[in-house]
C-alpha cells in the first residue's frame, strides 16, 4: 500500500512531477496492500501458462504449411485433444504446487525488500536487474536440471516432464509437483540477491515463462530469440535434449548456453 494520500504528496516526497506510468501505478496500488500486488504473480503465471502456447496453436491452425518447415520433429503431431489435456494437467499442477510457493513465498519477498512504492525503477535500473537475474538464473537451473537426471531423480521426478520427447509449448510446465518446486527456485534466487520494484519482478517471471515456452514450443522460427542473441540455446538446442530423453547428458541450458559449454555439457547441433 502506498505510504501517500495523494498524488501531491508523491511528487512533494520525490521532487518531480510523476510521469504517466508512475500516476497509473499510483492509482492502482494506492488501496491494495502490497500481498494482494504480490498475488497478482499468481493470475500472470496462469496467463502466461496459457496465452504463449495459444499463439503457436493459433499459428497451426491458421498458417499450417509455413509452420510445417520450421517444425524439429515433424513426424510426431499432436491432436488438438492431447495439447488440451496436456493443458489441463498443467493447470492442476500449477493450482496445486506453483500458487501456494507463490502465497507461501510473500514473506520472504518481503524480508529482502521487493518494494512496491513510488518512484518506479528506472530503464537502466530494470535492464541491469533484469540481466543479473539471468545470469544467477542460468547458473542454478543449469545445476539442478544436471542434478535432475541423475539416475534417481529422473526416474522418480525429472521422468515426467520427458514423457514429451517432442516437447511443445503446452508442456512447458508439465512435470511432477517436485520439479515445478526445484525449477521455481532459480526464478526467484536473482530478485531474492538483487531485490528491486515488484514490476521488475512481474517482467523478469513474464520474460523468463515466455522465453521457456519458446524453447519448448517444438518450432525453429527464423525470428526466435537464439537468431537475435548468440549463445542462446533456443527451441532446436533443447529439442534435442528431449529426443534423447532419460539418455541425456547435454543441453541442460534453460537460456544462454555458457554453462553447457565450460562444463562439457554441450552437444553441437548440425
Amino acid at each position: 500500500m502506498m505510504p501517500f494520500a495523494s498524488l501531491q504528496e508523491v511528487e512533494t516526497a520525490i521532487g518531480r512531477s510523476l510521469t504517466r506510468a508512475e500516476t497509473l501505478w499510483f492509482n492502482y496500488t494506492a488501496n491494495k496492500s502490497d500481498y494482494v500486488l504480490y498475488c497478482h504473480n499468481i493470475p500472470l503465471v496462469f496467463l502466461l501458462s496459457t496465452l504463449p502456447p495459444l499463439f503457436y496453436l493459433v499459428m497451426e491452425l491458421i498458417f499450417p504449411t509455413y509452420v510445417a518447415s520450421y517444425k524439429l520433429q515433424p513426424k510426431i503431431k499432436f491432436s488438438l485433444y492431447d495439447k488440451f489435456t496436456c493443458y489441463l494437467g498443467v493447470m492442476k499442477t500449477l493450482l496445486l504446487t506453483a500458487v501456494p510457493m507463490l502465497l507461501a513465498s510473500y514473506p520472504l519477498m518481503k524480508m529482502i525488500g521487493i518494494r512496491t512504492s513510488l518512484p518506479l525503477p528506472s530503464s537502466m535500473e530494470v535492464i541491469s536487474q533484469l540481466i543479473i537475474y539471468f545470469i544467477i538464473d542460468d547458473y542454478a537451473n543449469y545445476w539442478i536440471h544436471r542434478l535432475c537426471h541423475l539416475k534417481w531423480m529422473y526416474e522418480n521426478i525429472h521422468k515426467v516432464h520427458h514423457e514429451y520427447s517432442a516437447p511443445m509449448g503446452f508442456a512447458t510446465l508439465h512435470a511432477h509437483w517436485m520439479d515445478v518446486i526445484l525449477f521455481g527456485i532459480p526464478s526467484f534466487l536473482g530478485p531474492s540477491i538483487v531485490p528491486g520494484h515488484m514490476i521488475t519482478l512481474f517482467l523478469w517471471l513474464a520474460i523468463r515463462e515466455i522465453e521457456s515456452v519458446e524453447n519448448h514450443s517444438g518450432y525453429d522460427f527464423p525470428w526466435t530469440l537464439k537468431k537475435i542473441i548468440p549463445f542462446t540455446a533456443g527451441a532446436e538446442y533443447h529439442d534435442y535434449h528431449h529426443c534423447v530423453g532419460g539418455q541425456s547428458h547435454s543441453n541442460f541450458a534453460p537460456v544462454f548456453t555458457y554453462c553447457d559449454y565450460i562444463y562439457g555439457t554441450d552437444k553441437v547441433l548440425n
